[in-house]
C-alpha cells in the first residue's frame, strides 16, 4: 500500500529588498530541519490567513519590523523530505524599523550579484535568479523606426541602464535582418545587456546570443526548455503561463494589459485579470501591451516584476 500524500503547507516569504538591491537572509536555527542553512524569512500561513497577513505576522516575530507594502512575485511548489511546500515570494519594498534576529537567528544582507552564504535552502537558489533580472525589457521595432534610428535609440536605452533586449522583427528579410543582428549584438555586448532573439528567428540566432524568447505558439509546442542561459515566453492565460513555469523559463511577459498599435483591436487583459494571473506565476511576470514608465508602480502593485516595452522606452 502506498503512503498518502502529504498536505501541501501554505507559506509566505519575504524577500525585503533594500535600496541598494541587498536583500535579506535568515539562518535557520539549531532543532529546525536544515539547521545551519541559509533562507529568506516568512512561515507557514495560520487558518484564515492571506499570505499578506502570514508575512507581516511572521516579519514582525522574526525580525521585529513592521510590514508597509509587499507586493506579489512568484508562486512555487517545492518538496523537502519533511514537508511539501507551496512557496509564496513576495518582494517586501516598505517597513518600518531595523531587522534583527529576535529568534536567536543569525541575519545577513547580500546583494544578488554577490552571494557567498552557503549552504542556501534549495527553494531559495531559483529566487536569486529572479533577483537578478533587471526591471525593464526592450522590444526591438526597427522596421517601424527603420534600422539607423533604432540603432541610435538602443544605444542611448542601452547607456541609460536597459540591461535586456529582444529582438523581434517579424517579416524582415533575412539579408536585412542578420547585419542588424550583429549590431544590436555588439551594442548589447558593450553594454552587459543581455541579448534575446524572438522564436520566429533562426534558431541559429539564438545560439549566437544569451538566449531565445519563446511566442507563445511556440512555446505550447515545447517540450523541453531550450539550452540556452536565459530564456523567456510571451503568455496571454494561464495555461501559457503554466506552461512556462512547467518548462522552467525565466521569466514571462503577460499581456496585452491594453491596446497597442501592433495588435489593433486585439483582446486585452485589463489590469485585474493580470493581476489575478500573476499572482500565482511561478516564474516572474513583465506587464506588456501599451506600458511605458507611467505605468510601473501599478504593474508592480499588481505582481509584475517590471516592463516590456516595444515603443515607450526607445522614445
Amino acid at each position: 500500500m502506498s503512503a498518502a500524500p502529504s498536505a501541501v503547507v501554505e507559506v509566505a516569504v519575504g524577500v525585503l529588498v533594500r535600496a541598494d538591491g541587498s536583500v535579506l537572509f535568515g539562518q535557520r536555527l539549531v532543532g529546525k530541519p536544515y539547521a545551519g542553512w541559509w533562507e529568506f524569512p516568512g512561515g507557514k500561513l495560520e487558518p484564515g490567513e492571506s499570505v499578506e497577513q502570514a508575512l507581516a505576522r511572521e516579519l514582525r516575530e522574526e525580525l521585529g519590523i513592521e510590514l508597509r507594502e509587499s507586493r506579489p512575485w512568484v508562486v512555487r511548489e517545492y518538496r523537502y523530505p519533511h514537508a511539501h511546500v507551496r512557496l509564496h515570494f513576495q518582494r517586501i519594498v516598505a517597513w518600518d524599523g531595523e531587522p534583527r534576529g529576535r529568534e536567536g537567528q543569525s541575519l545577513a544582507w547580500r546583494h544578488p550579484s554577490a552571494i557567498d552564504l552557503a549552504p542556501l535552502l534549495p527553494a531559495a537558489i531559483p529566487v536569486i535568479g529572479w533577483l537578478r533580472l533587471p526591471d525593464r525589457i526592450g522590444i526591438s521595432c526597427a522596421l517601424e523606426l527603420g534600422d539607423e534610428r533604432f540603432v541610435e535609440q538602443l544605444d542611448r536605452a542601452l547607456g541609460r541602464g536597459l540591461r535586456l533586449v529582444q529582438l523581434r522583427e517579424p517579416g524582415m528579410p533575412q539579408a536585412r535582418f542578420d547585419p542588424l543582428f550583429r549590431r544590436v549584438r555588439e551594442l548589447c555586448t558593450r553594454h552587459g545587456a543581455r541579448l534575446l532573439v524572438n522564436s520566429r528567428h533562426p534558431p541559429s540566432y539564438w545560439q549566437a546570443c544569451d538566449g531565445v524568447h519563446l511566442r507563445s505558439h511556440d512555446l505550447r509546442s515545447m517540450v523541453s526548455r531550450p539550452r540556452r542561459p536565459v530564456v523567456g515566453a510571451s503568455c496571454h492565460d494561464a495555461v501559457e503561463l503554466a506552461r512556462a513555469g512547467e518548462l522552467g523559463l525565466d521569466f514571462a511577459l503577460l499581456g496585452p494589459v491594453r491596446d497597442t498599435r501592433s495588435h489593433p483591436g486585439a483582446a486585452v487583459l485589463g489590469w485585474p485579470a493580470f493581476e489575478r494571473l500573476a499572482r500565482d506565476s511561478r516564474v516572474p511576470v513583465f506587464a506588456l501591451g501599451g506600458m511605458d514608465e507611467g505605468d510601473a508602480v501599478r504593474a508592480a502593485r499588481a505582481g509584475a516584476h517590471g516592463l516590456a516595452m516595444m515603443r515607450a522606452i526607445w522614445r
